[in-house]
């Protein structure tokens, strides 16, 4: 039976990825730390039925995870009831063939808690002084975005006799 165009294009990186040079592990784990250290915003998805919500948030990468802090707003109705999430992170360079993203797959879990070890250490990693967190009148949420896996597209990578498109398995 012949695929259908939809079925087609869904597959368009399967087809691709099969023929091309993967980068060692080890480098690959390299180039996505030093591209997430050197960004600050991504794009959180989270989603609960006919609920999606995709948001811009503001992140530090470190210990293996992508922290954000956040006031309320939907997407804690998407984590509440699914724990899995995808996230975005990309340069904004316009140029064709130059594209520089990483997207990723993982779990989200949110500590809400002003006097958990984890808040406080990302609170002090930010130079956020506790006092004031504790002190606001609405709480501010820290999520914990832990990747299973990340996709990184790159057009440099291409240089290096590699594929574009680099998969990371954390």
């Amino acid at each position: 039976m012949k695929e259908s165009g939809f079925e087609q294009a869904a597959r368009f990186w399967d087809r691709k990825d099969a023929d091309s040079e993967k980068m060692d592990p080890a480098k690959l784990r390299e180039e996505t730390d030093k591209f997430l250290l050197s960004h600050k915003v991504c794009a959180l998805a989270t989603g609960t039925g006919d609920m999606i919500r995709c948001t811009p948030l503001e992140y530090t990468w470190h210990d293996g995870a992508l922290w954000i802090f956040s006031e309320g707003g939907k997407k804690f109705a998407g984590i509440a009831a699914n724990s899995h999430a995808a996230l975005a992170v990309f340069d904004t360079n316009t140029e064709f063939g130059k594209l520089h993203s990483i997207q990723m797959t993982g779990t989200v879990s949110v500590i809400d808690d002003t006097e958990d070890p984890a808040y406080e250490a990302e609170a002090a990693f930010r130079k956020i002084p506790i006092k004031m967190l504790q002190g606001m009148q609405e709480p501010m949420y820290l999520i914990r975005f832990a990747p299973k896996e990340a996709i990184f597209l790159n057009s440099d990578f291409k240089a290096q006799g590699l594929g574009s498109r680099q998969k990371l398995v954390f």
